[in-house]
C-alpha cells in the first residue's frame, strides 16, 4: 500500500510542477523525441534477440504507429507480423 501511494505522489507530483514550469523550444523539441527514443532504447534490443520475427514485429509497430497514430492497431499489427513470421518458420 505504502508503495502504491508513494508512486502515485510522484506521478502526481510531476504533471503537477510541469504545470508551473514554462518550456521552450528547446526543452518541447526534446520531449517531443522522447518516444521514439524510448522505443529505440528499449525496443529494438529485444527485437533485435529475437530475430526476424521479432524484427518484423517491431517494424510492422512502428510503421503502422507513424502512418495511422493509433495505438491498438500498431500493437495488434506487430503481433500479426510476429506471428506470422513465427508461422512461417523464422
Amino acid at each position: 500500500m505504502a508503495v502504491s501511494l508513494v508512486s502515485y505522489l510522484i506521478r502526481i507530483s510531476g504533471f503537477w510542477l510541469m504545470g508551473r514550469i514554462e518550456i521552450g523550444a528547446r526543452m518541447r523539441r526534446a520531449l517531443e523525441a522522447l518516444p521514439g527514443s524510448i522505443f529505440v532504447a528499449t525496443v529494438l534490443p529485444i527485437a533485435a534477440r529475437s530475430g526476424p520475427p521479432g524484427i518484423a514485429a517491431a517494424l510492422a509497430a512502428a510503421t503502422l504507429m507513424l502512418t495511422t497514430r493509433r495505438e491498438i492497431l500498431a500493437i495488434f499489427g506487430g503481433l500479426g507480423a510476429g506471428a506470422a513470421m513465427r508461422a512461417l518458420g523464422f
